[in-house]
């Protein structure tokens, strides 16, 4: 079975995911209410769903583990959700459970099925995906060029962006998915200067943006600090930026001491090694932010982070 994508991007979107696991049954059409108050209302996830590694056994293999994310993330209905880590098999396996969900995104390794997938699922009733305006870039000097790395990190680290249209209230808004790399901080540094580039250069500069992923970073990281638009030293110098995002959890629960998002199979959250994170647009309003945890058995040594977010109407 081939697991089709929106194939118009620059970049193919979910081009024939093949050896997928299990068959999908797509759910009738759905009727999308309307909300005449113009406000887009968002459920978000970041979820490293833990790649699958052949060294991980018993219920910490991914196929014990499969069954137990789905059940997560439909309990918690995310209208849009970045995964991490997602071997090509896995987004296939997420894809066919899941079929209120389509899917976006490529393999780091080679820009098509190679190496884990930084990938984008999201409603498929509720939003429309613009073809025009998604794509994969790769953190280094050379972003269009699959594969490549530059600053000093080992593996290749990407960033996919996807432009959806709420039909409930016709207005669009971006979302871009990113796992930043976990040894070398200057490719830190430099994936939070070239990803805020993005952001800035987006065709709809007026709509608003999500920002999702493993950041491998703290809050306190000169990355995050930037991202978030703080003053901070990157690449040698204080920089500032002027669109810096919101921290959705750390909004909320600035005094929580026990956000660990990255327990390693441990399923504790006590400690501060957030490094999954979910930043919004400025003038959002955060209604909600939690890390989930207490899933039996773990669906990944990493806890997901949710956020309830609402953007209120242009004028």
């Amino acid at each position: 079975m081939k697991l089709r994508f929106l194939g118009l991007c620059l970049i193919p979107l979910l081009t024939g995911i093949s050896s997928c696991r299990r068959e999908r049954e797509s759910p009738p059409p759905k009727a999308v209410a309307v909300r005449k108050n113009g406000v887009l209302a968002l459920n978000l996830m970041s979820f490293n769903i833990r790649y699958e590694n052949p060294e991980d056994h018993e219920s910490r293999a991914w196929p014990r583990r499969l069954n137990g994310a789905v059940r997560m993330i439909r309990r918690q209905r995310p209208d849009c959700i970045g995964v991490q880590e997602a071997r090509h098999g896995q987004a296939a396996d997420l894809w066919a459970s899941l079929p209120d969900y389509e899917f976006f995104g490529v393999g780091r390794d080679d820009g098509r099925q190679d190496g884990e997938y930084s990938g984008i699922f999201y409603q498929r009733e509720r939003f429309q995906p613009d073809p025009t305006d998604c794509g994969t870039f790769w953190l280094s000097d050379t972003p269009e060029q699959a594969g490549s790395r530059t600053w000093g990190n080992e593996i290749p680290r990407v960033a996919a962006w996807l432009r959806l249209v709420d039909l409930a209230t016709g207005r669009g808004f971006y979302v871009f998915n990113t796992h930043w790399d976990h040894r070398h901080q200057e490719s830190r540094e430099r994936a939070a200067l070239l990803i805020s580039k993005r952001i800035d250069e987006r065709k709809h500069a007026d709509e608003p943006v999500a920002l999702i992923g493993d950041f491998n970073s703290m809050e306190s990281n000169p990355g995050m600090v930037y991202l978030t638009g703080r003053r901070a030293t990157l690449a040698g110098s204080e920089q500032t930026w002027s669109s810096g995002l919101l921290d959705a959890y750390q909004l909320l629960h600035a005094g929580e001491k026990n956000r660990r998002t990255l327990h390693l199979w441990r399923d504790s959250r006590e400690g501060l090694i957030k490094v999954d994170h979910i930043l919004v647009s400025r003038g959002a309003r955060i209604e909600a932010a939690e890390i989930v945890s207490g899933d039996k058995p773990m669906v990944s040594d990493h806890f997901p982070v949710t956020a309830r977010v609402k953007f209120p109407p242009t004028r």
